[in-house]
């Protein structure tokens, strides 16, 4: 491709609403221009990048056996009623009601739709099968950010496995989770793979292929690098009760009650009775209901350190899973402990609430501060196990929090980091197979549901975090596989030189004739222009034509990543070019 036959409008500064690197890149670099909060169009460079990562996710779904469909953008409201995830996804969910009056969902994934697919499956030699598509999504994030790596609009693959037994979907999970390593590997991104929290999607075993960056989500490993997980599903070892707590237990008095006037958060009482957040027990109270089972509704207090957050997650998987968590409105905290928001306080609750869940951190703690259940009113003293139960019918103790860094697991001490998702795996179960009919008769004739998987990859994402990760303050360097083009012919001079311009033209014609994807700046351009430019798109070897080289039989062959260029004879060009188009391909897995 000639540089004045596309279309590469190149911008000098940086992008005003940019947030991190990639979207300032992207923007610059001439890959995508934004036409709304979350939605951009993807220039001529940016698509053939997508393109190409997109390729390599369709080889690597074909060679593991999956088969490639696709579903419709608009799926009916009805499917996700079938399936409770209308309520699930309500903040996400994007809808249109058609002429007749009938409400549509934007798809933001598609297991109803590919459930309902599958409900044609009949017997078990028609498993497994695993279908997938690589398709536009839509979520109505409430917040867009950090470019495509968070959009409203986005380019997903999304594949799932049906299979008839348990070992199956372990077979099937296996096949796509040695096909994400080869597709990010080939796509020349560091990952790590991290145990994740299923969310709404459901199912037992989940894990995020994660690129470690500087921006992104929360990750959690130990020290040696044994454990990874998101903060959403990142265990700690539960603190014991110390000798010291035990002293204290057993010193302590009885509850006094203080007035608090108009101090309702934990940094305002520990400055008024001059206390320390680790001191505090935060009692926070919930709202729960199940999207699957409308009738099943009650009233969740969790019990943390006041140094500590609620992990929501985990609060979920402590009252039995299978519900929707809500911090519960004034009226019914009112109800439930008699006072304001900010005064609530464990004791009493049990009797009060359908579960009271206590973190292992307070469980373990010798005496607390909390809320007196009266408005502007705390309690000193509070004994736990003596002031509050540590057990019976509706008491759980249990992991509930967020790790932080005084936490260890597996007595290792706990690191932190950020990265960014671009791929997850799930095991579903029969969630959506027994709710949408996906059945089959079994060897015996008795009729069975589907056990599934879902298998997501953000495309859009590959290219970004391609970027985050490979950039100097010049502008991208990628990863051959994934480059706009692999190679860039600078021709220098050549509105002057006709030996510049016979040699660039005879390289351009034979790298196109060998099968390069090569670009050339045919421009009428300052060199200084040109490479600015060539820098900034990022292509991943660049050839310098220019009468300075050739006056001693030479042109330049630079690679994006490197310092410094190495001169080869023009007799030796195209294959030179063509050997390091090889070599960089090679360093892929």
């Amino acid at each position: 491709m000639r540089w004045t036959k596309t279309f590469i409008p190149t911008v000098k500064e940086i992008p005003g609403d940019a947030e991190v690197i990639s979207h300032q890149l992207m923007i610059r670099a001439a890959l995508i221009r934004k036409v709304a909060s979350g939605a951009y169009t993807y220039l001529p460079l940016g698509f053939r990048s997508l393109r190409k990562a997109a390729q390599i996710v369709r080889e690597e779904m074909d060679r593991a056996g999956a088969l490639e469909i696709v579903m419709p953008i608009l799926q009916p409201m009805e499917l996700w009623q079938q399936t409770g995830r209308d309520e699930v996804f309500k903040e996400i969910l994007l809808t249109a009601t058609d002429h007749h009056g009938r409400v549509n969902v934007f798809s933001p994934t598609a297991e109803e739709v590919v459930t309902s697919l599958a409900a044609e499956i009949r017997s078990f030699r028609q498993l497994p099968v695993n279908f997938y598509q690589i398709h536009d999504k839509f979520r109505d994030e409430f917040r867009p950010q950090y470019g495509v790596i968070r959009s409203r609009e986005f380019l997903m693959k999304d594949a799932y496995s049906f299979d008839a037994t348990v070992e199956g979907l372990n077979e099937s999970y296996k096949k796509m989770y040695d096909a994400y390593c080869r597709i990010f590997d080939r796509a020349g991104l560091k990952y790590v793979i991290v145990q994740a929290d299923s969310g709404g999607m459901g199912g037992t075993d989940t894990e995020e292929f994660m690129v470690p960056s500087e921006i992104g989500d929360t990750l959690v490993a130990t020290e040696d690098g044994t454990y990874w997980a998101n903060i959403e599903k990142a265990q700690v070892d539960p603190l014991v009760l110390s000798d010291a707590a035990k002293a204290a237990r057993a010193a302590a008095p009885a509850m006094a009650e203080v007035h608090t006037p108009n101090v309702g958060t934990i940094d305002a009482v520990c400055k008024f009775l001059g206390t320390q957040p680790a001191d505090m027990i935060k009692t926070l109270v919930y709202a729960a209901h199940s999207p699957e089972d409308p009738k099943r509704k009650l009233v969740v207090a969790a019990l943390v350190r006041g140094d500590h957050d609620v992990n929501e997650s985990k609060l979920v998987g402590a009252t039995g899973g299978g519900v929707i968590l809500e911090l519960a409105d004034e009226a019914t905290i009112r109800t439930v402990t008699g006072a304001a928001v900010g005064f609530a306080g464990p004791m009493t609750l049990a009797g009060k609430v359908g579960k009271l869940v206590v973190d292992h951190a307070v469980a373990a703690m010798g005496v607390g501060v909390t809320g007196a259940n009266k408005t502007d009113h705390h309690v000193r003293n509070v004994v736990p196990g003596r002031d509050f139960p540590l057990a019976g019918a509706n008491v759980v103790v249990a992991d509930i929090r967020n790790a932080t860094e005084a936490d260890t697991w597996g007595g290792k001490k706990l690191k932190f980091s950020h990265g960014l998702e671009i791929g997850h795996v799930f095991k579903l179960g029969t969630k959506y197979s027994e709710k949408l009919g996906a059945r089959f008769d079994d060897e015996k004739g008795q009729s069975q549901p589907c056990i599934m998987g879902c298998y997501g990859v953000g495309v859009n994402r590959i290219l970004a975090c391609a970027i985050e990760v490979g950039h100097d303050d010049k502008g991208i360097i990628w990863p051959i596989s994934i480059a706009p083009y692999e190679v860039l012919i600078v021709p220098v001079g050549a509105d002057r030189s006709e030996n510049v311009r016979n040699v660039s033209e005879k390289l351009y014609a034979d790298l196109l004739a060998a099968g390069v994807d090569v670009l050339i700046d045919d421009r009428e351009a300052r060199p200084g222009v040109k490479f600015n430019d060539a820098d900034l798109i990022g292509v991943p070897i660049r050839v310098t034509i220019g009468d300075k080289a050739l006056a001693n039989g030479n042109i330049e062959l630079k690679l994006r990543r490197e310092p410094a260029p190495q001169l080869v004879p023009v007799a030796n060009a195209a294959s030179a070019v063509q050997e390091t188009v090889a070599r960089l391909f090679a360093e892929l897995k």
